[in-house]
């Protein structure tokens, strides 16, 4: 710690602590987590002018939409992030927006202090712009970015591997979103966060490059146990000879992916993106005063695996009603196409469904299951059917009802 950083902790005391940073420097205008290339920059103009933050146009999407990276710091160790490579995974890009306005704004903050000494930050807020412009996973021609990174085939692609070439940086975080129908573990809580250091052989070795990034890993366990215990997991770390953490660890830069999940009742990943800055800013804390050597590797070895299921909901204990056809004593499961949402109903399932798991399970006991399938299975109760469901008690009341996306 530096003089100038000792006095200032002196003078403002040990500063906010990460959860009132998430609170008093979010940014307003990203209440809704589809939002476009031109909306993102809007919303950063006004703390992307100040001297605190270097703006680099850094190359051109295939659409030619510009994609620019963000630098604070003047430390000699050098931390890159990148986000919404996928262009529908923007819950960490809202996050690296509240973090470049705390670097801007929050001057004299012994965090903000330390980061500021201590690191040389690059953040790329949006590697896929056309994605995100259709709110999509992949690019213009249809390529995941992140299975580009061995071939670099696309503009976005060549983008990062040039920017990570010419800073040579020390840490990285690969900033997604996943699938939220998830558990940690068999049985497990809906994941929130999943974390990876990933390999960089098919012997998922650990050298030092790799070892440094479990340590960091364990630091974001250790900063988000108490505010999402039991929703933490390891995602699965086989070698992707195609992907770029992988690669990036492979080419010595020790990273961590970070995937967010979903939150009931979080719809639109504001709750996630509170999480994600409390942990980003946790990270860079520990790197920058190179506390997180201390880490204990167990806590990120120990997490629960990612486990993936196949249904939203599953009403047990009803009777199904569909047609002309008898009621019939089953077990219905559903999924959707926004699972954080719940909108666009379809079918999964039907039948005993005791074992099965899903992410909420609904006590259908003495009620009746209405179901009405749209589209191409109208008329027919064929499994991934869109559909209608309505639950009724015995006097036809509807308690609760799903239905299919609007067209």
């Amino acid at each position: 710690m530096t003089l100038a950083t000792i006095v200032l902790a002196l003078l403002f005391g040990l500063g906010q602590d990460m959860q009132d940073v998430a609170r008093n420097y979010r940014v307003p205008g990203l209440d809704d987590r589809r939002f476009n290339h031109e909306q993102l920059w809007n919303v950063l103009a006004p703390f992307v002018d100040s001297p605190e933050i270097e703006v680099e146009s850094i190359g051109r999407s295939i659409h030619g939409r510009e994609i620019r990276a963000l630098s604070f710091g003047e430390g000699d160790t050098r931390v890159l992030l990148w986000s919404q490579m996928h262009g529908d995974e923007a819950t960490a890009t809202m996050a690296l927006v509240d973090i470049t306005r705390f670097l801007v704004e929050a001057e004299g903050d012994p965090l903000r202090e330390r980061l500021r000494g201590g690191l040389t930050i690059t953040m790329v807020p949006m590697l896929n712009p056309d994605g995100a412009e259709d709110f999509t996973r992949r690019n213009a021609i249809g390529v995941d970015i992140n299975r580009d990174a061995r071939q670099l085939s696309t503009p976005e692609g060549r983008t990062l591997k040039s920017l990570r070439d010419r800073i040579d940086p020390q840490f990285g975080f690969n900033l997604h979103d996943q699938g939220a129908r998830t558990l940690a573990g068999e049985g497990g809580g809906q994941v929130a966060i999943a974390l990876l250091a990933p390999a960089a052989d098919e012997a998922r070795s650990y050298g030092d490059v790799r070892s440094r990034a479990r340590l960091v890993a364990a630091t974001l366990v250790s900063a988000l146990e108490g505010e999402i215990g039991g929703h933490i997991a390891k995602y699965d770390d086989e070698f992707a000879p195609r992907a770029f953490g992988d690669l990036m660890q492979l080419w010595g830069t020790s990273t961590v992916l970070i995937e967010s999940g979903a939150i009931r009742g979080d719809a639109q990943k504001q709750a996630l993106r509170r999480i994600n800055v409390i942990g980003l800013l946790s990270a860079l804390d520990a790197i920058a005063t190179g506390e997180y050597s201390a880490a204990d590797p167990n806590l990120y070895e120990s997490l629960p695996e990612n486990e993936r299921i196949e249904h939203d909901i599953i009403l047990r204990g009803g009777t199904l009603v569909f047609g002309d056809d008898s009621p019939f004593s089953v077990d219905v499961g559903l999924w959707f196409d926004d699972p954080v949402a719940q909108t666009g109903a379809h079918l999964g399932d039907v039948g005993d469904l005791a074992e099965t798991p899903a992410l909420e399970s609904i006590d259908a006991t003495g009620l009746w299951l209405h179901v009405e399938t749209h589209g191409d299975a109208n008329g027919r109760l064929e499994r991934d059917a869109k559909v209608s469901v309505e639950v009724r008690g015995e006097d036809g009341t509807v308690v609760r009802c799903f239905g299919v996306a609007p067209e």
